[in-house]
């Protein structure tokens, strides 16, 4: 489990960090920042897939001109805070295993992005591989193959300073290459192998209910980013009786529909797998005339219970097409499969409902991204270590106070305004 990330003049924070727990919200006003955090989370998750930074931030594209990989919100200018040099991303895993990576625009090449600085580290130990350029002017004499980084570890320098790897492009990170170095040992490969887990088994999910309202391929277990399989996963979900009563009590609980069981036909054209309720009565509903809502239910619990979850599922604007009077069961049901610590969730909200129910475990892990008055600087701050935060919470609800303004008018008052630079820079 990921247990806080910290950026580093990226976009709009000079120097802020998330702290992390199994569901983690983010609150905060519309352009404050929230969705930088999300652009964070996806440059590290393409990291980890071993995408090179051209790929993670501008896309990626298969045969045919196929899709695979979106490209990251803005122009490269603007990944970086303006008139910064770099920016760092620093994520740390079970409080035990931290990875960073420093990236800075080329001088001598516009628009083109380079990794200058990269560590792993386990511990408070020093770290099992750092790296660094050799020049790291970017306009300075460059060495005879302008795409080799030097890793700081060297022969008799190795044992204190981590592993030397060399060959590495500048364009690329090196963590994807070092699980298959000759000089790292077995234990410290292990270690890598997890971070590198963690990081490519991200998903973001922007579900589309037209997506997932459309007939699927028999056999598909991963559900789309868009929803896509939605009648396939559920079918696979299905197949165990325990996980279809589970599955149809939570459906049930959330919608008037008095839902039985789910009948999964196929299409007699294309013999695509469709998806169709039954309810108590007889009565058989099929997916086209379900609600968006009940659909966007559908996909979390197709994504939280299905056979392969993702490590950590981002979810934006969670609470979109969900009544507030169902909130307690989405709520519910995230606090429920993350307990487990086998998935982990982050998800910005604009719901003060929302807020008003999670557990005390969530609370702990909710945080408010507020943008500091008359700059484009925006700070982090977790909501229970705002004043009198517990108290308040008990007295009048932490919904009441997201949807009074509370929580920056907090941050300003106990912060400042004068500090425009914000925190660390």
């Amino acid at each position: 489990m990921i247990t806080s990330l910290r950026l580093i003049d990226f976009k709009n924070f000079a120097d802020e960090e998330l702290r992390m727990g199994p569901f983690t919200v983010v609150v905060g006003t519309n352009a404050s920042g929230k969705s930088n955090l999300r652009d964070a989370f996806r440059i590290l998750h393409g990291i980890g897939r071993g995408y090179n930074l051209a790929d993670v931030i501008g896309g990626r594209y298969g045969a045919g001109g196929q899709v695979e990989w979106n490209q990251v919100r803005g122009a490269f200018g603007e990944i970086i805070r303006f008139e910064r040099p770099s920016f760092s991303l620093h994520v740390e895993i079970e409080e035990e295993t931290h990875y960073s990576i420093t990236v800075s625009s080329d001088g001598r090449k516009p628009g083109v992005l380079r990794v200058v600085g990269e560590e792993l580290r386990l511990g408070h130990g020093e770290p099992i591989y750092k790296s660094q350029l050799l020049y790291p002017d970017p306009v300075a004499k460059q060495d005879d193959d302008e795409n080799l980084l030097r890793r700081t570890a060297k022969s008799r320098r190795q044992k204190k300073y981590g592993y030397g790897i060399d060959g590495v492009r500048r364009d690329q990170p090196g963590l994807t290459q070092i699980p298959e170095h000759k000089r790292v040992e077995k234990a410290h490969k292990a270690a890598v192998t997890q971070v590198i887990d963690v990081l490519a088994s991200m998903r973001f999910l922007d579900l589309s209910p037209e997506s997932m309202r459309q007939p699927a391929f028999p056999g598909q277990t991963i559900l789309g980013d868009s929803g896509e399989n939605l009648p396939a996963v559920l079918k696979e979900i299905c197949a165990d009786p325990n996980r279809r009563e589970t599955l149809a009590e939570w459906t049930r609980e959330l919608t008037p529909m008095d839902v039985r069981d789910f009948e999964f036909p196929a299409d007699p054209t294309t013999g695509k797998v469709q998806l169709a309720f039954r309810e108590s009565t007889g009565r058989v509903v099929s997916a086209y005339v379900a609600s968006d809502g009940t659909l966007r239910f559908l996909a979390m619990l197709a994504a939280l219970l299905g056979a392969n979850p993702a490590r950590l599922y981002f979810f934006e604007e969670i609470d979109n097409g969900i009544h507030p009077s169902r909130l307690r069961l989405l709520a519910d049901l995230i606090e429920r499969c993350t307990a487990k610590k086998h998935v982990q969730v982050v998800a910005t909200t604009h719901s003060p409902d929302l807020l008003s129910i999670v557990g005390d475990k969530t609370f702990r892990s909710t945080s408010v991204v507020c943008r500091r008055p008359d700059t484009d600087t925006a700070v982090v701050r977790p909501v229970a270590g705002l004043p009198n935060a517990d108290e308040l919470r008990r007295s009048q609800g932490l919904g009441r106070l997201h949807a009074s303004g509370w929580m920056e008018n907090a941050i300003s008052f106990t912060e400042g305004v004068d500090d425009e630079e914000g925190r660390g820079a």
